[in-house]
């Protein structure tokens, strides 16, 4: 028993002595943790958190450096724990943001970074996705993510400057030019999806559309990956970096200290939505490509001109005699287009002997369109009238051949007018041109809106063709006339719909055709070259060469002659003025005098042996002219115009007062006139403009009238339709209409 109770009590003994070995190592163990961890509290981590401000546009060298010093600063001085990129900018210039965008990896495998997004669009977004985590505003411009490029020049050579090669000049092929903004947008593409990786929600296409979100969209799409202001982004920063007590600084300032550097592109631009492709071009002369957001307001101000257009002369191109069509292409209407465009063309007309001319006055084109086999009517400005299309119309009811042309890029448009010009016309033969233009995501040449065409009907225009590309091209409502359409998945613009769009129809009208084509830019060189477009303009060249036409010999010009009027010749007119009625009788005097009969009053006008009026007579009213009034230059034919000038004497209740009349008058039309007893006469239509002026107790008195008088070959004056306006001191008074219609003549 007494061993028994000794060994328990030695186990016990044993027991309690490991509890308290144990619990003393518990206890000690404890306190070194309590001790570690009052040595960490004492200890508190400090700081510098950077803030990098990208903030407008990055487009010239001096912002850039500015950029890449401040980064560069941080990466270099321990002292910045992490860095907040405060992002407010469309972008820049593509060299500048992407040099950013790298010296910014550098700086993130060093040191967290952290991204607040004020507006961050194409470029300011591609700089953004350098960060680790991005916070937005939810009312914030995010994404736009693509490339703007400007186009290399056509170069000129010099005799003078030599180069030595075809690029060195323009650095571009003006064809591989869209790839090379290819390249430039799967650079950003690619530098968003490393980025975002996973949380990046959107599609590929989506992403390359351009498109700019506001900030809470661009959360949900992984875009962005909070809601949160700046002071959170510099909270997350200071996490992110293990800092409890921070200070933070703005490393754009510490840089402009260093380097004594003022932004250039906020002087060139303070505001930079007014930023225009002009002002790009003066910073970065073309070609140039930019990762840059520009309002539609830098696009629609920017208007390239076609080189050397045609104006006021008429250039004929033809080989051989023309025997086989003359082609008219009409510049009347302000056509944006000259010889250069349709170089190609011109050339392939040329070799299948058909003349070509460039029309400048529509008058012109009208006295010959009867005998052209075709007329080009390509990016008019100025809408056609009624009459102009009816004439065109007949044109084509007698064999002859329509070709219009509309493109919807800038080059080609007056913003003001748009569809309206071409539609104007177009629409006569049941065809309009849609607005906007068509763009294909998946299938393009280079960018979205070079599309392809690979759709065709059978016919001579698309014989022997498989593939097409056109450039900015829109789409044509036809009634099924479509012969060519866009390729599978191409957009509208403006329905941001995928349909069956059709770019070029053809319309038959009596013995004629109308083909319409909705781009122009195909037919240049070298855009002409790719796929099968220049067997289109073969095509369409052998189409206007095989065009069989009448050709009718030239009418004579209508005139209006001198009219004989002999001694004793009496007219009798009917005259409204405003609304009272009258009647009074011309009469023939002599030679020199005419006499008008008014129920109350009686006019005398005088004449010279040139016809020209010297003075007039009038109840008591005395008017001479010092420099004699001419009569109308006969023989008057449509068009001609002219203008007279003189200082005259009023003499009026035995007072003498001086005035001066001016006027001009044009033959605007010849056509017929219907007299009081039912007789016609053929009439030269002469618009006419008078002003007359004089003082009168010590009024300045103005009268204008404006109308129109139809004279004949026969009777003279048979018609005649005015307003007159007096002023008083500049002041109007009163007007007055007038009317006039020969009732009949009798000749002496």
């Amino acid at each position: 028993m007494g061993g028994g109770l000794g060994l328990n009590i030695k186990k016990r003994t044993i027991t309690v002595v490991l509890l308290c070995i144990i619990l003393l190592t518990a206890g000690l163990g404890y306190l070194y943790y309590v001790l570690s961890l009052g040595m960490n509290v004492l200890k508190i981590e400090r700081g510098i958190i950077g803030m990098l401000r990208v903030e407008g546009p990055v487009l010239t060298s001096q912002d850039f450096r500015q950029y890449v010093n401040a980064i560069n600063y941080a990466i270099v001085n321990d002292t910045f724990k992490s860095v907040v990129l405060v992002v407010n900018s469309p972008g820049g210039y593509a060299s500048f943001i992407e040099q950013i965008y790298l010296d910014l990896l550098e700086l993130k495998r060093k040191k967290p970074l952290i991204a607040s997004v004020i507006s961050a669009l194409s470029g300011g977004y591609y700089i953004s996705v350098a960060a680790d985590y991005i916070y937005v505003c939810s009312t914030c411009a995010v994404g736009n993510v693509g490339v703007i490029g400007v186009t290399p020049p056509t170069f000129i050579p010099s005799e003078e400057t030599l180069e030595t090669g075809v690029y060195k000049v323009t650095g571009f092929s003006k064809l591989l030019f869209p790839y090379n903004l290819r390249l430039a947008l799967e650079n950003f593409i690619s530098a968003v999806e490393r980025s975002r990786g996973e949380r990046l929600k959107l599609p590929i296409t989506q992403l390359k559309s351009g498109r700019v979100y506001v900030g809470s969209e661009a959360v949900v799409v992984g875009l962005a990956d909070e809601i949160g202001s700046l002071q959170k982004a510099i909270e997350k920063a200071a996490r992110e970096a293990g800092l409890v007590e921070y200070e933070v600084i703005d490393l754009t300032q510490v840089s402009k200290t260093l380097t004594g550097s003022v932004n250039s592109s906020n002087d060139i631009c303070d505001e930079w939505r007014n930023l225009t492709i002009e002002v790009l071009k003066s910073l970065h002369p073309p070609p140039a490509i930019y990762y840059l957001y520009l309002p539609p307001t830098a696009f629609t101000e920017y208007t390239s001109s076609t080189e050397l257009k045609v104006e006021d002369s008429v250039i004929d191109f033809s080989l051989g005699g023309g025997g086989r069509g003359l082609v008219l292409i009409d510049l009347s209407h302000g056509n944006k287009v000259s010889w250069l465009e349709l170089d190609i063309l011109i050339w392939e007309l040329v070799k299948r002997d058909v003349s070509v001319r460039f029309i400048p006055q529509w008058s012109e084109l009208e006295a010959i369109l009867s005998n052209a086999s075709a007329l080009i009517i390509a990016s008019p400005t100025k809408p056609y009238s009624l009459k102009e299309c009816e004439i065109i119309e007949a044109f084509v009811g007698r064999g002859g051949l329509l070709i219009l042309f509309f493109d919807p890029a800038m080059e080609w448009l007056e913003m003001s007018t748009l569809l309206e010009p071409i539609n104007s016309l177009s629409t006569r033969f049941g065809i309009s041109f849609a607005r906007g233009y068509l763009y294909n995501n998946e299938e393009n040449y280079g960018i979205y809106r070079n599309i392809y065409v690979r759709e065709f009907t059978e016919n001579p225009l698309t014989q022997g063709i498989t593939s097409l590309i056109f450039f900015t091209a829109t789409h044509i409502r036809s009634q099924d006339k479509g012969i060519a359409w866009a390729s599978e998945g191409t957009y509208s613009s403006v329905t941001e719909r995928t349909e069956r769009y059709s770019v070029i129809a053809l319309v038959e009208r009596g013995n004629g055709k109308v083909i319409a084509f909705g781009d122009l830019t195909f037919l240049i060189e070298p855009y002409c070259y790719l796929e099968d477009n220049y067997k289109l303009i073969a095509n369409l060249a052998s189409i206007i060469a095989e065009v069989k036409i009448q050709l009718t010999p030239p009418t004579p010009e209508k005139k209006i002659t001198r009219p004989e009027l002999p001694i004793g010749t009496e007219k009798y007119f009917i005259e409204r003025v405003d609304s009272e009625e009258r009647m009074f009788r011309w009469v023939r005097v002599s030679e020199l005098e005419v006499r008008l009969e008014y129920p109350n009053r009686t006019t005398h006008y005088y004449y010279d042996r040139n016809g020209s009026l010297i003075k007039w007579v009038s109840n008591g009213i005395e008017v001479i002219y010092e420099s004699p009034i001419p009569e109308e230059p006969y023989p008057l034919t449509k068009g001609k115009s002219w203008r007279y000038r003189s200082n005259y004497t009023l003499i009026m209740n035995n007072k003498e007062y001086k005035g001066i009349l001016t006027g001009e008058e044009e033959v605007i039309d010849l056509e017929d006139v219907i007299i009081g007893e039912g007789e016609s006469y053929l009439c030269a239509k002469v618009m006419y403009k008078l002003v007359d002026k004089f003082m009168n107790e010590s009024k300045d008195i103005t009268i204008i009238t404006t109308g129109y008088s139809w004279i004949s070959g026969e009777a003279g004056l048979v018609k005649e339709e005015n307003v007159s306006k007096y002023y008083v001191n500049d002041t109007l008074v009163y007007e007055v209409k007038r009317e006039l219609l020969l009732k009949s003549i009798k000749k002496g």
